[in-house]
Protein backbone atom coordinates (compact mmCIF):
# COMPACT_ATOMS: atom_id res chain seq x y z
CA UNK A 1 0.00 0.00 0.00
CA UNK A 2 1.14 3.16 -1.49
CA UNK A 3 0.50 7.06 0.71
CA UNK A 4 1.59 10.20 -0.45
CA UNK A 5 1.93 13.16 2.17
CA UNK A 6 2.49 16.83 1.55
CA UNK A 7 4.15 18.94 4.15
CA UNK A 8 5.27 22.49 3.40
CA UNK A 9 8.63 23.38 5.65
CA UNK A 10 9.65 27.53 6.34
CA UNK A 11 13.90 28.00 6.02
CA UNK A 12 13.84 31.61 6.65
CA UNK A 13 12.07 33.56 4.19
CA UNK A 14 12.04 30.17 1.86
CA UNK A 15 9.16 28.19 2.20
CA UNK A 16 9.90 24.43 0.86
CA UNK A 17 6.89 21.87 -0.15
CA UNK A 18 7.79 18.78 0.68
CA UNK A 19 5.75 15.51 -0.78
CA UNK A 20 6.47 12.22 0.28
CA UNK A 21 5.59 9.08 -0.80
CA UNK A 22 5.49 5.96 1.63
CA UNK A 23 5.36 2.41 0.76
CA UNK A 24 3.64 0.77 3.73
CA UNK A 25 5.43 -2.37 3.48
CA UNK A 26 6.59 -3.73 6.58
CA UNK A 27 10.40 -3.46 5.84
CA UNK A 28 10.01 0.38 5.10
CA UNK A 29 8.22 1.47 8.29
CA UNK A 30 11.46 2.54 10.00
CA UNK A 31 11.76 4.84 7.00
CA UNK A 32 8.36 6.11 7.61
CA UNK A 33 9.18 6.93 11.02
CA UNK A 34 12.28 8.73 10.40
CA UNK A 35 10.38 10.45 7.45
CA UNK A 36 8.02 11.80 10.59
CA UNK A 37 10.50 12.43 12.87
CA UNK A 38 12.86 14.23 10.07
CA UNK A 39 9.65 16.78 9.52
CA UNK A 40 8.43 17.92 11.66
CA UNK A 41 4.81 19.53 11.46
CA UNK A 42 5.20 23.12 13.22
CA UNK A 43 8.81 23.61 13.42
CA UNK A 44 10.79 26.31 11.39
CA UNK A 45 14.09 24.90 9.80
CA UNK A 46 17.08 26.44 9.19
CA UNK A 47 19.47 25.19 6.12
CA UNK A 48 21.75 23.82 8.77
CA UNK A 49 18.90 21.85 10.02
CA UNK A 50 17.84 20.73 6.56
CA UNK A 51 20.97 20.19 5.21
CA UNK A 52 21.30 17.85 8.23
CA UNK A 53 18.09 15.82 7.81
CA UNK A 54 19.02 15.75 3.91
CA UNK A 55 22.04 14.34 5.10
CA UNK A 56 20.67 11.63 7.22
CA UNK A 57 18.47 10.46 4.57
CA UNK A 58 21.11 10.23 1.87
CA UNK A 59 23.13 8.57 4.71
CA UNK A 60 19.57 5.81 5.23
CA UNK A 61 19.59 5.43 1.46
CA UNK A 62 22.90 4.77 1.39
CA UNK A 63 22.82 1.99 4.12
CA UNK A 64 19.30 0.33 2.74
CA UNK A 65 21.31 0.41 -0.78
CA UNK A 66 24.19 -1.25 0.92
CA UNK A 67 22.04 -3.78 2.81
CA UNK A 68 20.35 -4.57 -0.45
CA UNK A 69 23.69 -5.26 -2.03
CA UNK A 70 24.90 -7.45 0.58
CA UNK A 71 21.00 -9.37 0.35
CA UNK A 72 21.52 -9.28 -3.41
CA UNK A 73 25.42 -10.41 -3.16
CA UNK A 74 24.57 -13.62 -0.71
CA UNK A 75 22.19 -14.40 -2.47
CA UNK A 76 23.89 -14.65 -5.47
CA UNK A 77 26.71 -16.27 -4.15
CA UNK A 78 24.23 -19.20 -2.35
CA UNK A 79 23.37 -19.96 -5.85
CA UNK A 80 26.61 -19.68 -7.52
CA UNK A 81 27.55 -22.20 -5.08
CA UNK A 82 24.76 -24.53 -5.67
CA UNK A 83 24.98 -24.29 -9.29
CA UNK A 84 28.54 -24.62 -9.03
CA UNK A 85 27.87 -27.95 -6.85
CA UNK A 86 25.46 -29.41 -9.23
CA UNK A 87 27.94 -28.76 -12.26
CA UNK A 88 30.72 -30.64 -10.00
CA UNK A 89 28.57 -33.47 -9.25
CA UNK A 90 27.12 -33.60 -13.25
CA UNK A 91 31.08 -33.48 -14.36
CA UNK A 92 31.97 -36.30 -11.46
CA UNK A 93 29.14 -38.26 -13.23
CA UNK A 94 30.06 -37.94 -16.36
CA UNK A 95 33.86 -38.88 -15.56
CA UNK A 96 32.97 -41.72 -13.87
CA UNK A 97 30.05 -43.01 -16.36
CA UNK A 98 33.30 -42.54 -18.73
CA UNK A 99 35.51 -44.44 -16.53
CA UNK A 100 33.25 -47.15 -15.93
CA UNK A 101 32.33 -47.51 -20.24
CA UNK A 102 36.19 -47.58 -20.64
CA UNK A 103 36.76 -50.38 -18.10
CA UNK A 104 33.92 -52.45 -20.28
CA UNK A 105 35.65 -52.32 -22.87
CA UNK A 106 38.99 -53.12 -21.76
CA UNK A 107 37.34 -56.01 -19.73
CA UNK A 108 35.50 -57.14 -22.97
CA UNK A 109 39.08 -56.87 -24.87
CA UNK A 110 40.73 -59.28 -22.16
CA UNK A 111 38.11 -61.74 -22.43
CA UNK A 112 38.66 -61.63 -26.63
CA UNK A 113 42.00 -61.34 -26.24
CA UNK A 114 41.82 -65.06 -23.47
CA UNK A 115 39.02 -66.37 -25.72
CA UNK A 116 41.66 -65.91 -28.88
CA UNK A 117 44.59 -67.37 -27.10
CA UNK A 118 42.76 -70.09 -25.75
CA UNK A 119 41.56 -71.12 -29.00
CA UNK A 120 45.11 -70.52 -30.83
CA UNK A 121 46.69 -73.21 -27.88
CA UNK A 122 43.61 -75.69 -28.67
CA UNK A 123 44.44 -75.27 -32.33
CA UNK A 124 48.03 -76.20 -31.08
CA UNK A 125 47.03 -78.85 -29.58
CA UNK A 126 45.09 -80.34 -32.37
CA UNK A 127 47.75 -79.55 -34.75
CA UNK A 128 49.74 -81.64 -32.61
CA UNK A 129 47.63 -84.78 -32.19
CA UNK A 130 46.52 -84.68 -36.05
CA UNK A 131 50.44 -84.39 -36.50
CA UNK A 132 50.72 -87.53 -34.20
CA UNK A 133 47.67 -89.48 -35.58
CA UNK A 134 49.22 -89.07 -39.31
CA UNK A 135 52.35 -89.93 -38.64
CA UNK A 136 50.81 -93.55 -37.32
CA UNK A 137 49.29 -93.52 -40.52
CA UNK A 138 51.82 -93.11 -42.48
CA UNK A 139 53.61 -95.91 -40.30
CA UNK A 140 50.70 -98.09 -41.14
CA UNK A 141 50.81 -97.27 -44.72
CA UNK A 142 54.68 -98.57 -44.84
CA UNK A 143 53.41 -101.50 -43.23
CA UNK A 144 51.15 -102.51 -45.91
CA UNK A 145 53.87 -102.04 -48.46
CA UNK A 146 55.36 -105.26 -46.58
CA UNK A 147 52.17 -107.40 -47.25
CA UNK A 148 52.09 -106.65 -51.09
CA UNK A 149 55.94 -106.70 -51.48
CA UNK A 150 56.60 -109.66 -53.41
CA UNK A 151 58.37 -111.22 -56.22
CA UNK A 152 57.13 -112.82 -59.65
CA UNK A 153 56.24 -116.45 -59.38
CA UNK A 154 57.98 -116.75 -56.05
CA UNK A 155 55.03 -118.30 -54.15
CA UNK A 156 56.21 -118.13 -50.81
CA UNK A 157 54.40 -117.91 -47.83
CA UNK A 158 54.01 -114.02 -47.86
CA UNK A 159 53.14 -114.15 -51.02
CA UNK A 160 50.46 -116.84 -50.54
CA UNK A 161 48.98 -114.68 -47.51
CA UNK A 162 48.79 -111.41 -50.54
CA UNK A 163 47.34 -113.80 -52.64
CA UNK A 164 44.29 -114.88 -50.51
CA UNK A 165 44.26 -110.96 -49.35
CA UNK A 166 43.44 -109.96 -53.24
CA UNK A 167 40.77 -112.76 -53.75
CA UNK A 168 39.31 -111.86 -50.60
CA UNK A 169 39.04 -108.10 -51.84
CA UNK A 170 37.75 -109.36 -55.26
CA UNK A 171 35.30 -111.33 -53.40
CA UNK A 172 33.90 -108.72 -51.44
CA UNK A 173 33.77 -105.87 -54.96
CA UNK A 174 31.55 -108.40 -56.37
CA UNK A 175 29.25 -108.67 -53.07
CA UNK A 176 28.99 -104.67 -53.45
CA UNK A 177 28.70 -104.16 -56.75
CA UNK A 178 26.62 -107.24 -57.73
CA UNK A 179 27.15 -107.14 -61.35
CA UNK A 180 27.04 -109.81 -63.52
CA UNK A 181 30.25 -108.75 -65.83
CA UNK A 182 32.97 -106.46 -64.17
CA UNK A 183 36.05 -104.44 -64.92
CA UNK A 184 39.46 -104.83 -62.57
CA UNK A 185 42.23 -103.00 -62.39
CA UNK A 186 44.72 -103.91 -60.19
CA UNK A 187 48.54 -102.41 -59.95
CA UNK A 188 51.24 -104.04 -62.52
CA UNK A 189 53.24 -106.18 -60.65
CA UNK A 190 49.97 -107.95 -59.23
CA UNK A 191 48.63 -109.00 -62.12
CA UNK A 192 49.90 -112.61 -62.11
CA UNK A 193 48.29 -113.01 -58.88
CA UNK A 194 45.18 -111.56 -59.97
CA UNK A 195 44.59 -114.01 -63.03
CA UNK A 196 45.90 -116.85 -60.44
CA UNK A 197 43.00 -116.04 -57.98
CA UNK A 198 40.46 -114.77 -60.03
CA UNK A 199 38.51 -117.96 -60.85
CA UNK A 200 38.40 -118.93 -57.29
CA UNK A 201 37.07 -115.49 -56.25
CA UNK A 202 34.30 -115.41 -59.15
CA UNK A 203 33.37 -119.41 -57.87
CA UNK A 204 32.91 -118.21 -54.25
CA UNK A 205 31.09 -115.14 -55.21
CA UNK A 206 28.53 -117.22 -56.89
CA UNK A 207 28.54 -119.62 -53.90
CA UNK A 208 27.73 -116.55 -51.29
CA UNK A 209 25.20 -114.67 -53.93
CA UNK A 210 23.68 -118.07 -54.92
CA UNK A 211 24.23 -116.52 -58.91
CA UNK A 212 25.69 -117.50 -61.89
CA UNK A 213 29.58 -116.65 -61.56
CA UNK A 214 29.97 -113.13 -63.28
CA UNK A 215 32.02 -112.14 -65.99
CA UNK A 216 35.26 -110.38 -64.91
CA UNK A 217 37.74 -108.63 -67.31
CA UNK A 218 40.98 -107.75 -66.34
CA UNK A 219 42.21 -104.17 -67.73
CA UNK A 220 45.43 -105.18 -69.12
CA UNK A 221 46.38 -101.25 -70.44
CA UNK A 222 45.33 -99.08 -67.52
CA UNK A 223 46.98 -100.05 -64.48
CA UNK A 224 46.98 -98.79 -60.72
CA UNK A 225 49.75 -96.60 -59.45
CA UNK A 226 52.81 -98.17 -58.46
CA UNK A 227 53.91 -98.39 -54.70
CA UNK A 228 55.07 -95.51 -53.46
CA UNK A 229 58.85 -94.91 -52.58
CA UNK A 230 61.68 -92.35 -52.14
CA UNK A 231 61.65 -91.00 -55.61
CA UNK A 232 57.72 -90.39 -55.84
CA UNK A 233 56.67 -89.81 -52.49
CA UNK A 234 54.69 -86.85 -53.92
CA UNK A 235 52.72 -88.58 -56.95
CA UNK A 236 49.79 -90.91 -57.00
CA UNK A 237 50.83 -94.54 -55.42
CA UNK A 238 48.95 -97.54 -54.54
CA UNK A 239 49.90 -100.08 -51.66
CA UNK A 240 48.18 -102.89 -53.24
CA UNK A 241 44.12 -103.90 -53.77
CA UNK A 242 41.97 -103.85 -56.54
CA UNK A 243 39.48 -101.64 -57.79
CA UNK A 244 36.46 -103.01 -59.69
CA UNK A 245 33.56 -101.13 -61.48
CA UNK A 246 30.55 -101.81 -63.82
CA UNK A 247 30.64 -102.11 -67.76
CA UNK A 248 29.19 -98.69 -68.05
CA UNK A 249 31.70 -96.95 -65.40
CA UNK A 250 28.64 -95.70 -63.06
CA UNK A 251 29.16 -97.93 -60.24
CA UNK A 252 32.78 -98.02 -58.94
CA UNK A 253 34.43 -99.71 -55.94
CA UNK A 254 37.55 -98.70 -54.76
CA UNK A 255 38.83 -101.54 -52.56
CA UNK A 256 42.67 -100.89 -52.44
CA UNK A 257 45.07 -101.26 -49.32
CA UNK A 258 45.50 -97.51 -49.03
CA UNK A 259 41.01 -97.34 -49.22
CA UNK A 260 40.74 -99.67 -46.46
CA UNK A 261 43.17 -98.11 -44.30
CA UNK A 262 41.34 -94.60 -44.84
CA UNK A 263 38.07 -96.31 -44.23
CA UNK A 264 39.53 -97.78 -40.61
CA UNK A 265 41.02 -94.46 -39.57
CA UNK A 266 38.25 -92.41 -40.34
CA UNK A 267 35.66 -94.83 -38.45
CA UNK A 268 38.96 -95.74 -35.31
CA UNK A 269 39.70 -91.95 -35.47
CA UNK A 270 37.69 -91.45 -32.17
CA UNK A 271 38.99 -94.40 -30.58
CA UNK A 272 42.69 -93.72 -31.24
CA UNK A 273 42.47 -90.41 -29.97
CA UNK A 274 41.18 -91.93 -26.76
CA UNK A 275 43.78 -94.42 -25.99
CA UNK A 276 46.34 -91.78 -27.39
CA UNK A 277 45.28 -88.34 -25.61
CA UNK A 278 42.87 -89.63 -23.08
CA UNK A 279 40.25 -88.02 -24.85
CA UNK A 280 37.19 -88.34 -27.75
CA UNK A 281 37.79 -86.28 -30.54
CA UNK A 282 34.52 -83.83 -31.18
Amino acid sequence: MISVASKRVSVGSISYSVTVRINYQPKYIHLLLLLRFLIPCERKMNDSDVSKQIDQMVRFIHQEAEEKANEISVSAEEEFNIEKLQLLEAEKKKIKQEYERKEKQVEIRKKIEYSMQLNASRIKVLQAQDEVVNSMKDATAKELLTVSDHHYFDFTHHDHVYRNLIKDLIVQSLLRLKEPSVLLRCRENDLHLVKHVLDSAAEEYAGKANVDAPEIIVDENVFLPPAPSNDNVHELHCSGGVVLASRDGKIVFENTLDARLDVLFRSKLPEIRKQLFGQVAA
